[in-house]
């Protein structure tokens, strides 16, 4: 009769779900399967809407918000905007070239001042160096915008005359430019230097 080994009272057997737990192995190397729910970056599929960039004012006028009438309004007022900008943009470098242009012929004054002299005393002989000299130097400063003012007989004006002496006449009934000391100069609109001047004014 065989006799078969009793189990030890204090041994409980293993059981498959015991083993499951703490004796299940793995394959070396064996990669595990992702799961069904893994997550994974997936790339982003644009849509049509936002494939096409719509800006504020087509959004605007596709939902009946804004009419055209008020588009064309805008528009206009920035073709206006812009129109004036430029005006004002071309008339300030009008400004600064004038002003550089005068700044620089004001240095040419005194020798101007000096032909003036020159020709009231007789210095200036037609056809001499001297008066061929002084011709193309005037020449050059009118083609620079240079304009002189101011001849006797002519109505006295404090805005461009600046009266050194005055003297009564009975020949004039306003204030007249009787001699021109110094000649006045304007660059454009611009003056550049008032003419002294001696004014005979109306006799009491």
């Amino acid at each position: 009769m065989t006799e078969q080994n009793p189990t030890p009272e204090n041994e409980e057997p293993t059981t498959g779900t015991e083993s499951g737990e703490h004796g299940s192995t793995q394959e070396p190397g064996a990669a595990e399967a992702p799961g069904f729910g893994a997550s994974e970056d997936a790339p982003e599929v644009e849509t049509d809407a936002q494939a096409e960039e719509i800006s504020d004012e087509e959004l605007a006028v596709l939902s009946g918000q804004v009419s055209a009438d008020e588009i064309l309004a805008d528009l206009q007022r920035v073709n206006a905007e812009y129109a004036n900008y430029r005006k004002r943009t071309e008339a300030n470098r009008g400004i600064e070239k004038e002003r550089t242009v005068g700044a620089v012929l004001t240095s040419l004054l005194p020798v101007l001042d000096d032909l003036d002299r020159a020709a009231k005393h007789g210095d200036l002989t037609e056809g001499s160096a001297f008066a061929l000299l002084a011709e193309k130097l005037r020449g050059t400063v009118e083609k620079m915008g240079l304009t002189s003012f101011a001849a006797a007989g002519e109505v006295f004006d404090p805005n461009r005359h600046d009266a050194i002496f005055q003297q009564p006449s009975a020949d004039v009934t306003v204030e007249t430019v009787a001699d021109v000391v110094e000649t006045g100069y304007l660059i454009g609109e611009t003056l550049l230097r008032p003419a002294k001047v001696v004014v005979q004014v109306p006799a009491e």
